[in-house]
C-alpha cells in the first residue's frame, strides 16, 4: 500500500465513522515523532475483526490492511507481536497479524 500519511489518516477517519454515533467525529492526533494517526483505529479494527470472523471479506479486508501502519505506529504489535496474532483459532486476528508481518517485512527490506 503506497498511500501517504495524510491520505491514510483521512481514509481511516472515514472508516472509523462506522463505530461512532451519527454526528460524532474522531480526531487525528500528532505523535511526538511528528506523525499523525487517526484515533479510533484500534476500536474499528476490533469491530472489523468481528465482521471478518462473521464471514465479511472484501471491504473489511481492505480496511484492516489500511489500519496496519497506524496499528504499528501506536505500538500494538510491539505489545502483541504479529506472530501472536497469527497463532490461535481467530481468523480475523490471524488476517491482521499476517498483514502486519508482511508490512514489517517490507519495511525491513
Amino acid at each position: 500500500m503506497t498511500t501517504s500519511e495524510p491520505e491514510t489518516t483521512a481514509q481511516l477517519g472515514a472508516i472509523n465513522q462506522k463505530i461512532i454515533a451519527a454526528g460524532e467525529s474522531l480526531p487525528a492526533v500528532r505523535l511526538k515523532d511528528g506523525s499523525t494517526v487517526q484515533t479510533g483505529t484500534v476500536a474499528t479494527m476490533l469491530h472489523n475483526v468481528a465482521l471478518y470472523n462473521a464471514g465479511a471479506r472484501g471491504e473489511v479486508e481492505r480496511e484492516l490492511e489500511l489500519a496496519v501502519p497506524t496499528l504499528i505506529k501506536v505500538g500494538l504489535f510491539a505489545l502483541f507481536p504479529p506472530q501472536e496474532w497469527i497463532g490461535g483459532g481467530n481468523p480475523g486476528r490471524r488476517f491482521v497479524g499476517e498483514r502486519a508481518l508482511e508490512f514489517l517485512q517490507r519495511q525491513a527490506g
